[in-house]
């Protein structure tokens, strides 16, 4: 009688250790799931899973104002905010039996993340001087100069996780495949061009996942991604962020349609160094010629917040009051035969086949027309598009993504001129503007908040009065997720643009 009541308390606990959740990501394959390479959007959520970082934004919440202790139980910052100090929770473990979480492999991944041959976030560290184990469970971090936010450089976050170093080194470019973190979730196996497999980290420190496993499959078609989940194939998606994809599966019993924060904003980045988007008059001509309003009506209420500034809407620091362009077709070729193209112009796109950004671009490419300006548009693959861009190959880009909500994390990247294509330094910066260096250098070295923000404000209007970009929208998140799947929390927001996946997330049967 003993062995059947322990036998059957042992039933009673299986079924939660024993949950595979099957998530379904809108990609063709893995990118890279290292956390210091991991850029793509598909990437982003299954590292979310995996690793963290000295603090991390609580489950459901993107609001860097919320960031509360994780790796690191409590820190310390010098008077002048150069010298944070850290000290690490003890016997944390690492997935895969890679021992513990020491301040060795803080100070490693921290170098790592600041180091551009081994991290595509190197520029947000650039302000690191020095990180140093002070002993087996504290880390001194000195900045160069004052840095925005910074506790945000230290987040579950990009270039914030926390790696094994051991792992690391002994993995070498097989850690793009197979990292080691500390997150309640451990990368199993990769099967390319099919699904990522993770399993549950026992030694999870927060006290070991009630999922067993999850399967994330790679499904690019939106209608296959679709099929599979109202199949019962799915538990949970990446959905289509359009007004009547929303409300339609609003319909569809049993599903739970989550919309949430960060958006990745949308913006139209026009190259002033290509011909003919090197004058002025018609990159002015290209803003008068797109109606925001009718893109934003287009993809919908529930799901696009209309952008006015360089910087996406509800980031510290943004403004709404910059230069504008009303439409106006006739004024746009007006501008044209003023630069001397009276027949009109011909714009070279590199353009990717998804559908977040394929239908938005040949609604652009139709009010152009209107104006006189052709748009050329080189449709491709999204890997190859990504590649192309960077190569410099397109006169106007469109480029979706989210950043650290500040105003900094977008103006560095997008519009300094150091993170232009062919610098060594390069990241998002296609239209090669460089209208606000000054601004945007001097504002990450003030001290004084209301000055920092003016610089702010007066970095976003030269950057709106040089027309280096036209902003579109911000496009909030949209997954899908079977009404058994309790995520364990209030979804709100999650910078990884997806879930969170924690050890409370669970099936219910």
């Amino acid at each position: 009688m003993r062995h059947a009541v322990l036998g059957a308390m042992l039933l009673l606990a299986a079924p939660a250790a024993a949950q595979t959740l099957r998530v379904g990501l809108p990609a063709s394959d893995v990118g890279s799931l290292d956390p210091h390479r991991a850029t793509a959007t598909q990437d982003k959520a299954v590292v979310g899973w995996a690793f963290s970082g000295l603090v991390r934004f609580p489950p459901g919440s993107a609001d860097p104002a919320r960031l509360e202790p994780d790796l690191a139980e409590r820190w310390t910052t010098s008077a002048d905010g150069l010298t944070w100090t850290f000290s690490l929770r003890e016997g944390v473990a690492f997935q895969h039996g890679f021992g513990t979480v020491t301040a060795d492999d803080v100070v490693f991944s921290l170098q790592r993340a600041a180091d551009s041959r081994q991290s595509s976030f190197a520029s947000d560290f650039r302000d690191i001087a020095s990180v140093e184990a002070t002993d087996a469970r504290t880390v001194r971090v000195v900045l160069r100069q004052p840095v925005p936010a910074p506790l945000g450089l230290f987040a579950n976050y990009h270039g914030g996780n926390i790696v094994s170093r051991r792992a690391a080194e002994a993995a070498g470019e097989g850690f793009r495949t197979r990292p080691v973190g500390t997150g309640p979730f451990a990368i199993d196996r990769l099967e390319p061009g099919q699904a990522v497999h993770l399993v549950a980290h026992p030694g999870y420190y927060r006290g070991a996942p009630r999922l067993a496993r999850v399967t994330a499959r790679y499904i690019i078609s939106d209608s296959t991604r679709e099929l599979a989940f109202t199949a019962g194939e799915l538990e949970l998606m990446a959905g289509r962020r359009e007004q009547r994809w929303v409300e339609r599966m609003r319909q569809v019993p049993g599903t739970v349609v989550e919309v949430f924060e960060p958006g990745e904003f949308r913006t139209l980045l026009l190259n002033t160094r290509k011909p003919p988007l090197n004058d002025l008059r018609v990159r002015q001509a290209v803003a008068h010629a797109i109606n925001v309003d009718l893109i934003v009506r287009f993809v919908g209420a529930d799901v696009a917040k209309r952008g006015a500034s360089p910087v996406p809407p509800g980031y510290l620091g943004g403004i709404t009051d910059v230069a504008t362009f009303a439409p106006d077709a006739a004024r746009a070729r007006a501008l044209l035969a003023e630069a001397g193209h009276p027949n009109g112009v011909s714009i070279p796109a590199v353009v990717s086949n998804i559908s977040a950004q394929l239908p938005i671009m040949e609604q652009v490419q139709a009010q152009l027309r209107r104006a006189g300006i052709a748009l050329d548009m080189d449709i491709v693959d999204h890997a190859t598009y990504h590649q192309r861009i960077r190569q410099d190959l397109s006169g106007l880009t469109f480029y979706g993504a989210a950043r650290f909500p500040i105003a900094d994390s977008y103006l560095s990247q997008f519009y300094h001129s150091r993170s232009a294509p062919g610098q060594p330094t390069m990241s998002l910066n296609f239209a090669h503007c460089a209208a606000a260096d000054a601004e945007i250098d001097a504002a990450r070295a003030e001290t004084d908040p209301a000055r920092q923000m003016a610089l702010w404000a007066t970095a976003q209007k030269k950057i709106a009065e040089a027309v280096c970009s036209i902003p579109l929208y911000d496009l909030l998140q949209v997954w899908v997720r079977s009404a058994k799947l309790e995520l364990g929390y209030r979804l709100d927001g999650a910078l990884t643009l997806g879930p969170v996946l924690t050890e409370a997330t669970a099936l219910r049967p």
